[in-house]
């Protein structure tokens, strides 16, 4: 019983993604480009390893190889580490109207851009993953949505729980990504934010900060 040891430390991964049509500047470029630096001086807490820092294209089809290659460069890298399925990937996306942070419960398997993607794809009702069948099927992150809520919530955060992460790039990344961590055993979440202008710059590093010591003391 006692000579298991203590657990071995979470890796956490987290991708941002680059401007879009009616986003000029995304706030999750500037968030994951800063977070390492940030967490240094905020101090990491104890469990805690971050990983890689990606900046996405917003973009589906023509990004999806490097999306895959993304995602699977966390299990390639884990592959000698004696418990390698403690891995989460974290996903930040913008909501340009949202007036507060985001918590995504679920992706729907439907693309239905609203306008073109960066690489001018434009798909409606299309299954994200034909395999899966229809455009109606559901992935949910296995991460406990409601109590990293209301955790954010009480450090004065605010913050809701979405079952709704749109039909756009940020679905469609958070349904690849959920369907890769069912199939290696490793963990995703997706968090929209809002622009900079509705929570300034320094608060969304905080909730950020707080968002992935949260995950480490979680999993």
């Amino acid at each position: 019983m006692g000579s298991e040891g203590p657990a071995p430390p979470v890796t956490i991964h987290v991708t941002g993604f680059k401007k879009f049509h009616g986003v000029a500047e995304n706030p999750t470029e500037t968030i994951v480009n800063n977070l390492q630096d940030y967490m240094v001086k905020r101090g990491f807490p104890k469990g805690l390893i971050l990983g890689s820092f990606t900046i996405l294209d917003t973009a589906g089809q023509g990004a999806l190889v490097p999306l895959c290659q993304t995602l699977q460069s966390a299990v390639n890298q884990d592959v000698n580490v004696s418990n390698p399925r403690r891995i989460i990937w974290l996903h930040f996306g913008v909501n340009s109207g949202a007036t507060r942070f985001a918590i995504e419960h679920r992706a729907v398997n439907e693309a239905t851009f609203r306008c073109p993607d960066e690489m001018g794809w434009k798909p409606q009702k299309v299954p994200i993953v034909p395999a899966d069948g229809a455009i109606s099927r559901i992935r949910e992150t296995c991460l406990p949505v409601e109590d990293i809520t209301n955790a954010l919530a009480k450090m004065g955060y605010e913050v809701t729980t979405s079952d709704d992460a749109g039909r756009f790039v940020c679905n469609y990344v958070y349904y690849h990504s959920l369907r890769f961590a069912e199939q290696n055993g490793i963990k995703s979440l997706f968090v929209h934010v809002p622009l900079f202008l509705t929570i300034n710059k320094e608060t969304q590093m905080q909730f950020a900060a707080a968002l992935l010591e949260l995950l480490a003391s979680l999993y």
